[in-house]
């Protein structure tokens, strides 16, 4: 899976194309969008910054202009099977011009976030987030229901085991959901489940963790500079590394450098 994130701009492209996969556009100013069942039969859609639409793939509405500019996420069929825990067939989903789901909402606002700073946190994040909105537009806005999906325990000793080793063989690298998933032969969907059920954490989560317990052991080696020891860790930034390093220990690299050294 790989999700993707563009800026639709109406300066740019002024008449909206039928979409190719599906896509959820979150409007980032007041504007309006033109569509309807056929070219000669439109009606004039307004918006206010924030709010979104969905419109599934090869979508049987016309778009005609546009006076908008909006963040569009594309979610691609295989996140949607996977959430489906679905190998054949595809996913339809009820397109709407007002997509009003908190859920899904708090999804977008956190890629847009990430956009906004320059996508800091690396690919791992997103897949995360595409798998996420893929369970959530599936879970309500489908209009064929998700396959009943049975999660009896967490990942084995073994397979927990491997994806830890594959965690902290990659640990300075972008390291994706798909990844960890196939290294124990599982669905993504189904891997992220069975993971939150063994750690308790979501796999963003657990490598965020295992990068900043790596930095501590890097911060104990007073030659290590702040900068090298980020790198070393997978962020992308100096800014995003001592941010998810506050958060988990309460402290900056430098905080907490100090007070060892103290």
């Amino acid at each position: 899976m790989k999700i993707a994130v563009d800026v639709i701009d109406s300066v740019r492209e002024p008449y909206l194309k039928v979409p190719d996969e599906h896509i959820v556009a979150m409007m980032l100013r007041p504007g309006f969008v033109e569509v309807g069942s056929r070219r000669s039969e439109v009606s004039r859609v307004t918006y206010a910054a924030g709010e979104m639409a969905l419109c599934p793939r090869h979508s049987s509405q016309w778009f005609g202009r546009a006076d908008a500019e909006c963040l569009a996420i594309y979610i691609s069929d295989a996140a949607l099977m996977a959430a489906c825990d679905s190998t054949s067939g595809q996913v339809e989903l009820r397109g709407t011009t007002k997509l009003v789901d908190a859920r899904v909402g708090a999804l977008v606002a956190a890629v847009n976030a990430e956009r906004i700073a320059g996508f800091p946190t690396g690919r791992l994040f997103l897949d995360s987030v595409e798998q996420a909105l893929a369970v959530a537009l599936v879970d309500g806005h489908a209009i064929r229901g998700p396959s009943a999906r049975i999660f009896r325990g967490g990942l084995t000793p073994a397979r927990l085991r491997r994806v830890t080793e594959l965690v902290h063989e990659k640990i300075d690298n972008d390291l994706t959901l798909e990844e960890m998933a196939e290294s124990v032969h599982l669905s993504v969907a189904h891997f992220s489940q069975m993971f939150r059920k063994s750690t308790g954490q979501s796999p963003h989560q657990f490598v965020l963790r295992q990068r900043v317990e790596r930095a501590k052991a890097l911060l104990r080696k007073a030659e290590s500079r702040v900068l090298d020891v980020a790198v070393a860790c997978g962020f992308k930034t100096q800014q995003h590394f001592a941010r998810v390093f506050r958060q988990v220990c309460g402290a900056s690299p430098t905080e907490y450098r100090r007070e060892l050294v103290g």
